[in-house]
Parts: structure tokens; C-alpha cells; sequence
């Protein structure tokens, strides 16, 4: 276990993949809480909450392994409702008929527990073409909108839905890789720069 850099409070291949991209190496702790939106709690808020309280948990959880903690949570918001991932066939068709032909806000918010506790929120605008119904069912039956806020991935097929995006592309994912590379250099993680803790190596 001495080799990682950090925590990495999630279950999501995406997002082990992102840190790896950036030569983070991870140790996998998926963090098991209540993501019961609470009564008007603003979609910033909501997201920043569960991005700590997974990152909190599993710091607690993992204090004799002394590495940071490291948790993100990703919704999609339109017109100020907020889309998690999908439930069933039809909650998916339902998400994706309302995001056709608008544009919507991708929140992603990213925590790090370590020798410090700090949150990062990325914002990011992505403007879907119109999807029609056939086309949201065979994207159904491949199976990647199962796991994705807002019942897309941008990564893979779902990009062939969005006709612009303003911000973080990584973000949109579920890791936005400028932010989290600032909240890894406050606990001396770098992979560009020599540090206390050499990224990649």
C-alpha cells in the first residue's frame, strides 16, 4: 500500500482513470451514504455535501493508512431540477427527453481529506442536440447511461448527443482535473514537479 498517492472515495472506473491519466495513484475505498437531497437544499450545496461526507467516511474509516482522501460527487441540473443517475428505462428516457434540445449544468464538486479538509465546485454548460426517442432507447440497451448523472456519458456514446460544452470536459466525466490537481498540490502532491510525494513513480 505504500505506492498511493491517495484515497480514492469511489467506486467509479472513470474516475480512477482520470487520476491515473495524471499519474495519481490510487488506493479504491467506494463510500457507502445517505444522498437524500434535503429540503431546499440548493444543487451547489447538495453536491458539495456529498462530496465530503464521502471523503469524510472513508478518511475515518482509513486513518492508519495515512494517505489523503480523495471524493467527488457529479449532478446534472436543469432549470433547477436536479438529475442523478437513472433508476429504470423509463426514468432515463424521461432525463434525456428533457435535456434534448437544451442546455443544461454539469456540478461537479471534488473534496480532499487530508491534512486539511477543502472542496472544489466545477461548473460546466453542455448543450445537448435533439434526441429522439428511438435514439434514447438503443442508447438504453448499450447499457452506459445506467451509472451517469443525467442518464449520459460524455466519454462514450452520449457524446454523440452533446453539441457544445463550456468548461471542464474532465468535469463533465466526474473528475475535473485542474481542480483536483489544485487540491492535490495543497497536500504536496504534484506530478509535474518533484515534491515530497512523486507522482507516476
Amino acid at each position: 500500500m505504500g505506492d498511493a498517492d491517495v484515497i480514492l472515495a469511489s467506486a467509479s472506473p472513470r474516475r480512477l482513470h482520470l487520476l491515473q491519466q495524471i499519474g495519481i495513484r490510487a488506493l479504491v475505498r467506494p463510500a457507502e451514504i445517505d444522498e437524500t437531497l434535503r429540503t431546499e437544499e440548493p444543487p451547489e450545496t447538495f453536491v458539495c455535501r456529498l462530496a465530503t461526507e464521502k471523503a469524510m467516511k472513508v478518511f475515518r474509516e482509513s486513518k492508519t493508512e495515512k494517505f489523503p482522501v480523495l471524493a467527488a460527487d457529479t449532478i446534472v441540473v436543469l432549470q433547477g431540477q436536479i438529475f442523478g443517475k437513472p433508476e429504470s428505462r423509463q426514468h432515463s428516457r424521461e432525463m434525456l427527453t428533457q435535456l434534448s434540445a437544451q442546455t443544461h449544468r454539469v456540478l461537479t464538486a471534488v473534496t480532499l481529506v487530508g491534512d486539511f479538509e477543502q472542496t472544489i465546485l466545477s461548473e460546466s454548460q453542455v448543450t445537448m442536440r435533439a434526441i429522439v426517442s428511438e435514439e434514447i432507447d438503443a442508447y438504453w440497451a448499450t447499457g452506459e447511461p445506467r451509472d451517469k448523472a443525467g442518464a449520459y456519458g460524455i466519454q462514450g456514446l452520449g457524446a454523440l448527443f452533446v453539441q457544445n460544452i463550456t468548461g471542464s470536459y474532465s468535469g463533465v466525466m466526474g473528475l475535473p482535473l485542474y481542480e483536483t490537481a489544485q487540491l492535490l498540490a495543497k497536500e504536496q502532491i504534484h506530478c509535474l514537479l518533484r515534491s515530497k510525494r512523486n507522482c507516476g513513480q
